[in-house]
């Protein structure tokens, strides 16, 4: 079945939508209350100026991602990643030693 929303603000209360997909599909300004992602796929998404509170990121896989300016709990991702590479080099460089 082929449904097409017309453009336009829609409001959709207590769906399941469960194995809906969203193709070429603009949801800029949305608002996600109370949802339920779980076990989606995120595909060339655009998240910029996005924010994300009280969320479970529990076993979320991220990877090919731009995480500049990206904070958790106000710890800039860049500065996070560049102490977890620094501190994986001394491990590393600790171990071909021992």
């Amino acid at each position: 079945m082929s449904l097409v929303i017309p453009d336009g603000k829609h409001a959709f209360a207590n769906a399941n939508l469960s194995g809906t997909a969203f193709r070429d599909v603009c949801l800029s300004g949305a608002v996600f209350d109370d949802v339920n992602l779980g076990r989606s796929t995120f595909e060339n998404v655009n998240f910029s100026d996005c924010k994300f509170n009280n969320v479970n990121l529990s076993r979320v896989a991220i990877s090919d991602v731009n995480y500049s300016g990206i904070t958790i709990d106000g710890i800039l991702v860049s500065e996070l990643m560049a102490v977890y590479r620094r501190d994986a080099g001394r491990k590393d460089r600790h171990n071909h030693e021992s």
